[in-house]
C-alpha cells in the first residue's frame, strides 16, 4: 500500500508525533464496556484534529488477556473484543487517508500459553520437537523438584512452571507467557511471516515488545547480579534477528521502534545501527524527576548516544505501564521508584498540572520523534481503582505490594455529560472511571481555550508548521540555576523554568506559545515553559 499523504515522507519516523491507544479504554463502539476498533475509528478524526503523524496500538490479537493482551494467542487475527481483522485493516486505511500511520505491537519474547504451539508442546511431551520452540527442561533436585534455575523474574514470582509429566517450562513473565526459544529456526521463520502478514495490510512500522530478552543463553545458567553477559538480557545473538527483521522491513518501507532498557549507552546504541532498528525508547527521559539539572543531563546523554549510530531520540513522557505525568510530577522529587512507578509522595494535583503542561512544551521541542500517550492530552492524573477491581498480573503477583498499571488504563471520557463520560459504554467499563471524571472529557476540553487539550493542539499545530521543530540540532543557552533554554534551528528557542521564582525571558523575543501565562512583569514563572522566536 502507498504511504499516506502528509508533510512527512521518507523519513518521517525521525520526528513524528506517535500516539499510543490502549484498545481496551480508548473507545468503545458496540456498547459491551470493552473499547474496541470500532471505537477507535469513529474517534479518528479527534486524533486527526490533535495532530498525530502515527498510531501505535498495543496488541489487539486474540488473547486471555491476563496480560493486558501481551499474551498472544494468534497474531494474525483481531481479538472479538476488539473486532476482526476486517476492520482493522478499514482502520489502517481509514487513518491513512487522514494521513495518520498504524504501528503495532508484537511481542516475540513469549506467547500465550492458548497458542497453538505451546497446546502442541504440552500434548507431544518430553524431548519431542514441538518443545523445542519453548524452553522446557527436567528440574534439579533428587527427583527434579527443583526448577532449572534461579533466573529473577520480570513481574514478581518464579519464571518457571511445572507440567504434569514432570518438565519445566520458562516464563519470565507470567506462566500464562510461556519464553520461546529463538535458537529454533521456526520461531524465527515464523516471526518474520507476521511482520509480513501485517506490512502487507498496510502498517507503516511495529513496535517490539521487550526487544532485549529474546536470546537466552544455552546453558541456561543461573544468575549472577553483576556478571556480564547477562544469561537473557542483551545476548549478543539479538543483533543478528534484528538485522533479518530489518531485511523484512525495508522491502515494504516498515520502520521498528523497540522498547529496550539498558543501561549501557554503547551497547544500547548497537540496536540503533543503521541494519537494524530505527529507534527505541528513550527511558531515561521518561523516568527522570522535574529537576532541571538531571533533565539536562538525560538530554544530553540521549543525544550523544544516539549520535554515533545517526538515529535519531525518541521522547516519552508516560505510557501504558507508568503511573501518569500529572501524577508522577505532583510528587516531592524523591527520585523516580519503579515499584511504585511515581516521584515521591503526597500529589498535588495543581503542581503536577502545571508541570505536565510544561513537560509537554519541553518535550515536543526536543530532537527526534514524540510518543504521547492516550489521555495525556487531557492532563488525566492516575485514577485509583478499587482493589477487587485490579487486573493488572503485577498487583497479584507481588502480593499487593505493586499497585500495578490499571490506574493509568482507565477508560477516557469523552462527553462530560454522557453516561459513562461518553466512553460509549451501555454498562460499567472494565475498569471503573472514578468519580469527577467528566471534569476531563474531550469535548469540555475542546472548547476551553486554556484547557490541556487545547495546548497539545496548539503546540502540534506549530510544531508541524513551524520551521525548526523535530530532528535537528540542540544548542544550550545561558539560563539561571533552574532554567533550561535552548536554541533549535530557524531561532526557535525553548526556555523552562524549574526554579523557585520567576526568571526573565530572553531579550528580543516573540512569544510563540506557553505553558501557563506569563507574570505582571513578563517574567516566566516557576513550573511554566514557553516557545519563543528569537
Amino acid at each position: 500500500m502507498a504511504a499516506p499523504d502528509s508533510h512527512r515522507t521518507a523519513g518521517w519516523w525521525r520526528d513524528a508525533i506517535i500516539y499510543q491507544v490502549y484498545p481496551r479504554s480508548f473507545a468503545d463502539g458496540d456498547g459491551d464496556g470493552t473499547g474496541d476498533l470500532a471505537g477507535v475509528r469513529a474517534r479518528l478524526p479527534y486524533l486527526a484534529e490533535l495532530g498525530v503523524d502515527a498510531v501505535w496500538f498495543t496488541p489487539w490479537y486474540v488473547s486471555p488477556l491476563v496480560d493486558g493482551g501481551y499474551d498472544v494467542a494468534d497474531y494474525r487475527t483481531i481479538d472479538p473484543a476488539f473486532g476482526t481483522l476486517g476492520e482493522a485493516e478499514k482502520l489502517i486505511t481509514e487513518a491513512r487517508e487522514l494521513g495518520i500511520r498504524t504501528i503495532v505491537d508484537i511481542v516475540p519474547n513469549h506467547v500465550s500459553d492458548q497458542h497453538a504451539w505451546f497446546r502442541a508442546a504440552l500434548a507431544a511431551g518430553p524431548g519431542s520437537e514441538e518443545r523445542k520452540r519453548f524452553h522446557f527442561r527436567p528440574g534439579r533436585g533428587e527427583n527434579g523438584e527443583l526448577p532449572p534455575n534461579d533466573w529473577p523474574s520480570q513481574f514478581s514470582g518464579p519464571t518457571w512452571t511445572r507440567v504434569p509429566d514432570g518438565e519445566w517450562y520458562l516464563h519470565l513473565f507470567t506462566p500464562e507467557q510461556p519464553d520461546l526459544n529463538w535458537a529454533h529456526p521456526e520461531v524465527r521463520r515464523e516471526h518474520e511471516d507476521v511482520l509480513r502478514f501485517w506490512f502487507e495490510r498496510g502498517v507503516a512500522g511495529v513496535r517490539i515488545d521487550s526487544a532485549a530478552l529474546l536470546a537466552k543463553d544455552p546453558a541456561l545458567a543461573d544468575f549472577e547480579e553483576g556478571v556480564d553477559p547477562h544469561p537473557y538480557i542483551d545476548q549478543d545473538e539479538l543483533h543478528d534477528i534484528y538485522r533479518s527483521w530489518r531485511a523484512v522491513a525495508d522491502e515494504y518501507g516498515g520502520v521498528f521502534v523497540g522498547e529496550v532498557w539498558l543501561p549501557d549507552a554503547e551497547r544500547f546504541a548497537r540496536y540503533l545501527r543503521p541494519d537494524e532498528l530505527h529507534t527505541a525508547f528513550n527511558f531515561n527521559f521518561l523516568s527522570c524527576p522535574w529537576d532541571a539539572d538531571r533533565l539536562r543531563r538525560t538530554i544530553d546523554d540521549t543525544l550523544a548516544e544516539h549520535a554515533p549510530v545517526g538515529a535519531p531520540a525518541t521522547w516519552v513522557l508516560c505510557n501504558h505501564d507508568v503511573t501518569r505525568t500529572v501524577t508522577r510530577y505532583g510528587r516531592e522529587d524523591t527520585g523516580f521508584d519503579f515499584a511504585t512507578k511515581a516521584f515521591g509522595t503526597p500529589t498535588d494535583p495543581a503542581l503536577g498540572t502545571r508541570r505536565a503542561r510544561a513537560a509537554a512544551l519541553l518535550t515536543l521541542s526536543l530532537p527526534g520523534s514524540v510518543y504521547l500517550y492516550q489521555g495525556e492530552e487531557l492532563g488525566l492524573p492516575e485514577a485509583d481503582v478499587p482493589l477487587d477491581r485490579i487486573q493488572d498480573p503485577m498487583h497479584s503477583r507481588s502480593g499487593g505490594v505493586d499497585p500495578g498499571r490499571d490506574g493509568c488504563r482507565v477508560p477516557l471520557p469523552w462527553s462530560a455529560d454522557a453516561p459513562y463520560c461518553g466512553f460509549g459504554s451501555e454498562t460499567e467499563p472494565w475498569l471503573p472511571q472514578p468519580a469527577g471524571w467528566s471534569a476531563y472529557a474531550a469535548d469540555r476540553q475542546g472548547a476551553d481555550p486554556e484547557s490541556m487539550l487545547s495546548l497539545y493542539r496548539e503546540a502540534l499545530l506549530l510544531r508541524r508548521t513551524t520551521d525548526g521543530f523535530g530532528d535537528g540540532p540542540l544548542d544550550w543557552l545561558p539560563a539561571p540555576d533552574g532554567v533550561l533554554a535552548y536554541r533549535r534551528p530557524g531561532g526557535l528557542m525553548c526556555v523552562v523554568n524549574l526554579s523557585p521564582g520567576p526568571v526573565a525571558l530572553p531579550a528580543h523575543s516573540t512569544l510563540l506559545l506557553g505553558s501557563g501565562p506569563l507574570d505582571g512583569d513578563g517574567r516566566l514563572p516557576r513550573d511554566t515553559a514557553v516557545w519563543l522566536r528569537a
